[in-house]
């Protein structure tokens, strides 16, 4: 158990320290379940406070401000402390680790949402344990941080840290420590409120495509779909994952075109170039890098495929900062 129930009935203290760039979705998913807990117990189970690295508000990823109660400071006493953060964390806390530190060396339990737990690593906080962090940012998350257990599942409790790679994960993760702290029954209300049926388990890989309902109806399909995400790199043949999950050729691709409207082909060589979108927004990787981390052959190969698909270079996209299908990322001051 992370941090116990006081034996005097008080509420446990969270504080949740928000950085600019965070998501909203997230914030909610980890803020939230508290308050419900409080409402479906009829009694204070919990107490919050919003933070900020300097007191100041904080703009989310989406632009709306949020303030806050105050400034992170490592004095005063609380159960347990959780950095909820998202685009461009890494470069946006770097005056936090020091106080991050003192923070542990209270004994106080410390978690990570999202890229929280990049801030997290920085200030040596992860070394030695298991962690997570959002799936788009796993293997650089790995790279940056050998000396942490990096894993790819939806969240992580290790002894005094614990990790959640995003909004729904982070919910599981409250839920989890609601039912520890508070019980089954307080846990399942608090889930009934958000409508929520928690599937995962912890240890449950974070997926790049979320199928949702067609796992059930399309088994066969939502494999496919897996082991094309498992294989970015190194790429299947279509015969290969055909066989793989136990189809011919042509009902694979009656599959792929009843319920994607693409055939499995295509669909693949998308996974590929939006995982090698995310990497020119996200890394300084070479464009080299890139192509051979998507399964091209050449730089030219992945560029002439990316323009294709984009109707821009992977250069112009890098330059522009454009998230395509998606908000344009903030760079908050």
């Amino acid at each position: 158990m992370l941090f116990s129930v006081r034996t005097t009935g008080e509420p446990l203290v969270v504080d949740l320290l928000v950085v600019d760039g965070f998501s909203l979705m997230s914030l909610a998913a980890t803020m939230e379940p508290l308050r419900a807990a409080n409402r479906v117990s009829g009694r204070a189970l919990y107490d919050w406070r919003l933070l900020s690295p300097d007191g100041r508000p904080v703009l989310s990823s989406s632009g709306i401000p949020l303030p806050v109660a105050g400034v992170l400071d490592p004095e005063p006493a609380r159960d347990a402390l959780i950095v909820v953060a998202a685009f461009e964390a890494q470069k946006r806390a770097a005056d936090l680790a020091a106080r991050l530190r003192a923070v542990a060396r209270a004994g106080v339990p410390i978690g990570g949402i999202e890229s929280g737990s990049w801030i997290l690593a920085k200030a040596g906080l992860l070394d030695g344990h298991r962690a997570t962090a959002h799936w788009e940012e796993v293997d650089e998350f790995a790279a940056a941080f050998p000396a942490v257990e990096v894993v790819a599942d939806r969240f992580v409790i290790d002894r005094g840290r614990f990790t959640a790679g995003g909004a729904t994960p982070a919910l599981d993760m409250m839920l989890h420590l609601i039912r520890v702290q508070h019980g089954m029954t307080i846990a399942l209300n608090v889930a009934s409120i958000f409508i929520y049926d928690q599937e995962h388990l912890p240890a449950d890989r974070q997926s790049i495509v979320q199928v949702g309902r067609l796992g059930f109806v399309e088994p066969k399909l939502t494999a496919a779909i897996r082991l094309m995400e498992g294989s970015i790199e190194e790429p299947l043949s279509v015969a290969r994952i055909a066989a793989e999950i136990g189809l011919s050729v042509r009902s694979m691709q009656g599959l792929f075109s009843r319920h994607l409207g693409a055939a499995p082909h295509a669909y693949y060589l998308d996974l590929r170039l939006d995982a090698a979108r995310r990497l020119l927004q996200q890394t300084e990787r070479s464009l080299m890098e890139i192509a051979v981390a998507c399964g091209f052959a050449s730089a030219s190969a992945f560029s002439r495929a990316f323009r294709r698909r984009y109707g821009r270079s992977p250069r112009d996209v890098r330059r522009e900062g454009i998230t395509t299908g998606a908000l344009r990322r903030i760079d908050l001051p």
